[in-house]
């Protein structure tokens, strides 16, 4: 059974960087394609970034694009999320995912952790 669980969300300032953690058990992270995904309030999910498994290709939704950074750690299984010069708009539940399409929406998306809280003060 694959579990996914994120942390790192909490309360930042517009203008200020956060990193987000996902420990995955259960499979190793670098079989498969993983992803970062978020809610706001009333929206739907929507894709943020996502790496494929052999760790080489990347894709980020055009809203992050460099501000957000994702990568990996096999030796720790485990995927992350760097996000600077965070926004209001940014605020959202975020998600981590696993066995998908790169840069796919939410439903191709097969394993998923509880989400963490990410809140921009502006």
């Amino acid at each position: 059974q694959v579990q996914l669980v994120e942390s790192g969300g909490g309360l930042v300032r517009a203008g200020d960087s956060l990193r987000l953690s996902c420990t995955v058990s259960g499979r190793t992270i670098s079989t498969y394609n993983m992803a970062w995904l978020r809610q706001a309030p009333g929206k739907e999910r929507e894709f943020v970034a996502a790496i494929s498994w052999t760790g080489r290709r990347t894709r980020y939704a055009d809203s992050v694009k460099g501000r957000f950074t994702i990568s990996r750690d096999s030796a720790k299984n485990t995927l992350y999320l760097q996000m600077n010069n965070l926004k209001f708009e940014d605020t959202a539940v975020y998600y981590c995912a696993g066995g998908g399409e790169l840069g796919g929406p939410a439903d191709v998306w097969n394993d998923w952790g509880q989400g963490t809280q990410v809140t921009v003060s502006s």
